[in-house]
């Protein structure tokens, strides 16, 4: 998991470490979160496999500055676009690699790519990264890496590219190696038995101590990687979101739109005249949120909840959202705070100092209609629904670990009608034993070290993220183009209840 590498980084005293996921950043935040705790440099990036001259390189990029971020979503998000979903799409050579040209870029070459064809390739790439291209260097142990390793410095010394030590990192200690196995059977389809070569031949793959890469590595690759360190200096605190204008009244502030607007729903929602302290009330929270930048928030909601209203659609807002007198004026809230106490701090607070959140309910059978609207309005490079990682339970846990593990199906489908839950290692022994004894004599009891297997990988296994999906209705909307904050992907469309504008 991302917090696990950064912590190991951090144990081996490393002074930084690159994440570089493959075509996503989807694992950089909780990185970055773990970073800043223990007090560890991130390095933002990504990486690419290319087909070359029948053969597969890597691409590394790392983002050096919040320019080289925002090039380097939007390439991922075109590799994304141009293939079918859940896929990307990159070809050498392409136009397309340009964009990188801020990123500093480490070429991976293989094994089998002859010397004619990786000279080739580098001086190609050279002509396009001049100054921020690097040759990366794995030593893993195979029998290959003295012989690459030759050629590699035969390549920089024609080309005048420079040598940096790679890790290619897939776990964070050697100990994670048959989990790994697991989610390559899983990813392929087939048990761990039939995987062959598929798999990592060693355990070498997994954050190494600074003292062993000092024994495998030259000192003047391990110099060259602070060097990369030392010129990418970016970091996801620079980034700031910036809300969408378009709910602004002509000529008028954030402040005076949601002034008029709230005063404008003030007077429908108290015909007979406002009373002294709802006004009372609506002063201290228009303050507030004037003080905290919020009401481009409350103004985007505004607008959705009225688009909703003006066609019929029943929507209402729901949660923390009812104890603010202005959410009753604009219409999202149905809790009139002239018949009953508020509490604003409970919605927003100067201490916490957390941005608000109003969870509006659209009618289902409707819903598609608000959809339809936000893309209208700030058009699909500007808005999309946010994505949610989907992470390993104990059923969908112990279903894959068991047919990566070669399992009798009704063995798997036995425990799964256990209702195994988050349970400890014993209780989970306990209910397997439970599994077995309610299995038909011909079906094959395993070995006991392929059970024991089985649950120490599957409990290992929970937690872990194990696809992408959509928000049921969460949108994200920008001011600039959303791929060059985060990238963005094809999904499938779901049906939902609600729609939540984040």
């Amino acid at each position: 998991m991302p917090e696990e590498l950064v912590e190991r980084a951090h144990a081996l005293a490393y002074s930084a470490l690159a994440i570089t996921d493959e075509a996503t950043v989807a694992g950089l935040v909780r990185a970055h979160e773990k970073a800043r705790q223990v007090g560890l440099r991130l390095l933002p990036g990504a990486s690419f496999r290319v087909t070359y001259a029948n053969s597969r390189f890597e691409v590394l990029a790392l983002a050096r500055d919040l320019q080289a971020w925002g090039d380097l979503c939007a390439f991922i998000t075109a590799a994304r676009r141009s293939a079918p979903k859940g896929q990307y799409r990159v070809c050498w050579p392409d136009p397309a690699w340009a964009t990188l040209r801020s990123c500093e870029l480490v070429l991976v070459l293989p094994f089998d790519l002859s010397l004619e064809a990786s000279l080739a390739l580098v001086r190609a790439a050279g002509s396009v990264w001049a100054g921020h291209l690097w040759l990366g260097v794995h030593q893993h142990l195979q029998a290959h890496d003295g012989a690459q390793y030759l050629k590699l410095c035969q390549i920089a010394a024609l080309t005048s590219v420079p040598l940096v030590a790679c890790g290619g990192v897939l776990m964070h200690v050697r100990a994670r190696k048959p989990l790994h196995d697991v989610l390559s059977a899983v990813r392929l389809r087939r048990p761990v038995a039939q995987c062959g070569q598929a798999l990592q031949v060693n355990a070498e793959a997994h954050l190494r101590s600074r003292w062993r890469l000092a024994q495998l590595y030259p000192e003047l690759l391990l110099a060259n990687t602070l060097a990369v360190a030392q010129r990418c200096q970016f970091s996801l605190d620079e980034l700031r979101y910036q809300y969408p204008l378009e709910t602004l009244l002509p000529g008028q502030t954030p402040a005076q739109t949601l002034r008029h607007h709230t005063l404008e729903g003030a007077r429908q929602r108290y015909a007979q005249g406002l009373p002294a302290n709802v006004r009372q009330q609506i002063e201290h929270e228009l303050a507030l949120i004037s003080e905290l930048s919020y009401e481009m928030y409350f103004l985007t909601v505004y607008d959705v909840v009225a688009f909703a209203r003006s066609r019929g659609i029943l929507c209402q807002g729901r949660g923390s959202a009812a104890n603010s007198a202005v959410c009753y004026c604009l219409g999202v809230t149905e809790v009139d705070p002239a018949r009953s106490s508020v509490l604003f701090e409970r919605f927003i607070s100067r201490e916490r100092d957390e941005p608000p959140d109003i969870d509006v309910d659209f009618e289902h059978q409707r819903r598609e209609e608000v959809i339809q609207y936000l893309y209208a309005k700030y058009g699909r490079d500007r808005a999309a629904l946010a994505a949610v990682v989907i992470r390993y339970r104990p059923r969908s846990a112990l279903r894959d670990v068991g047919r990566a593990l070669g399992l009798d199906e009704a063995l798997i489908r036995a425990m799964a009608k256990e209702r195994p839950g988050m349970y400890s290692r014993e209780v989970l022994q306990d209910r397997l034993q439970s599994a077995l004894g309610r299995l038909a004599p011909e079906v094959p009891r395993p070995p006991e070290r392929t059970l024991a297997q089985w649950i120490s990988l599957s409990r290992q296994l929970m937690g872990f993220p194990r696809h992408l999906s959509q928000h049921p209705g969460g949108f994200v909307l920008t001011r600039g183009l959303l791929h060059r904050l985060v990238p963005d992907r094809k999904s499938t469309r779901l049906n939902s209840s609600h729609l939540v504008i984040s």
